[in-house]
């Protein structure tokens, strides 16, 4: 009797999973995705949750591992993150990315990332709003406390750092459960 009652509880928790699971899916299916580094971005999915997909951003993902920010990007947020590509990151100085990610560089590291993180959900057309108010750029406070200002060159969206480095949004608007994030082509830096 006991194996029986065993059994029916299987079977309906497998039953449960699979209906719940197919829901889900189904849902993921329905969204409005993006594709970033060759998958796509879920809205339902968090910063981490997407960012670990994309073959564009595995230097960044393991930059945010190693400065211990991943609880971070996956709180409620919301956030809107510049998220530079591998590519983006080659352009440092050769041995520059080895170096950060080394335990004694964490804060450094954390800096610099918190650097293209900014408090808020702020979608391209928001950023645009910014740069016409303000006569053609906009100041914006990252959560590391620096500053980025973004401004439009033709219809592109650019960031400029606190040296003079500008970074173009190559993908913009790419919507997850706990902000934004804007694909960008260059690491941008704070002054340190």
């Amino acid at each position: 009797m006991k194996t029986k009652n065993i059994l029916k509880a299987s079977v309906l928790a497998l039953s449960l999973f699979v209906t719940v699971n197919g829901f889900a899916q189904s849902k993921m299916k329905k969204e409005k995705t993006v594709m970033v580094g060759g998958a796509a971005m879920y809205p339902s999915k968090n910063i981490v949750e997407n960012a670990v997909n994309s073959k564009d951003h595995t230097t960044l993902v393991a930059a945010v591992k190693a400065a211990g920010l991943v609880d971070v990007l996956q709180s409620e947020g919301p956030f809107t993150v510049f998220a530079p590509t591998n590519d983006a990151f080659a352009k440092l100085p050769e041995g520059t990315v080895e170096t950060l990610l080394k335990p004694e560089n964490k804060e450094k590291l954390q800096t610099i990332l918190k650097y293209h993180v900014v408090a808020g959900d702020f979608k391209a057309k928001d950023i645009m709003k910014m740069i016409k108010k303000m006569d053609g750029k906009a100041s914006i406070k990252t959560i590391a406390g620096g500053t980025l200002t973004a401004w439009m060159k033709g219809k592109d969206l650019y960031i400029t750092d606190e040296n003079g480095n500008a970074s173009k949004v190559t993908i913009a608007n790419v919507n997850q459960s706990n902000g934004v994030i804007h694909v960008v082509d260059t690491v941008v830096l704070p002054k340190m």
